[in-house]
């Protein structure tokens, strides 16, 4: 049996240089403990997101949250695909990401917005961090469900994606083959194939 100490370690990002702890000890957890999650928690999650940069201070994301045993809850969790439904039953909240297509002060296309929510969620995932909480970011749902959930303007409004937010469970509660995935270490690529350095202009 693996404790939540031997998972927390297998998850801790090794890193070639030295970075945050918040940013070493962030990562996409399956196993929530059911325990739901305060509105004052998910507010402070949502003001940290409302920090994020923007193109043109836009702040094109929108969030849409449900907590665990509402009917909001059960309708966004009806829209995932089967395979992220096996393992997102226990988390405290699922929240639709909602980005603004277009910028409100001149109605002109907005390029950014899905970067722009993005970085929104970054920030939101490293508070999170902070506060002993875990987010999971899906893209595998189907949208036609969740926009008649929030009845979206489709000319301007488009979901970039659903997280699942909770505190850590037992891992032993996972099916195949996510109960492999959470025990498997982390890795990125080396930052000499994704860092350049310009030496000529």
């Amino acid at each position: 049996m693996n404790t939540m100490n031997d998972v927390l370690s297998i998850k801790q990002a090794r890193t070639q240089h030295p970075i945050h702890s918040l940013l070493r000890d962030r990562w996409s957890a399956r196993a929530f403990n059911g325990e739901l999650l305060s509105e004052e928690e998910l507010m402070t999650l949502f003001e940290a997101a409302s920090w994020a940069p923007s193109s043109m201070n836009e702040q094109p994301w929108r969030y849409h949250y449900a907590h665990r045993g509402s009917p909001g809850f059960d309708r966004l969790w009806d829209a995932l695909l089967p395979g992220n439904q096996a393992w997102t039953r226990n988390a405290a909240a699922l929240v639709a990401v909602v980005g603004k297509k277009q910028f409100e002060r001149n109605g002109a296309p907005n390029e950014s917005w899905m970067h722009d929510a993005g970085m929104a969620n970054a920030n939101l995932l490293i508070q999170a961090t902070s506060m002993g909480i875990h987010g999971h970011l899906l893209g595998g749902f189907e949208p036609g469900p969740v926009h008649e959930l929030l009845g979206l303007d489709l000319e301007n409004e488009a979901v970039a994606c659903l997280l699942a937010l909770g505190r850590l469970g037992e891992i032993e509660q996972l099916e195949e083959p996510f109960r492999s995935r959470e025990l498997a270490g982390r890795e990125r690529r080396p930052l000499t194939s994704t860092v350049k350095h310009i030496t000529n202009g």
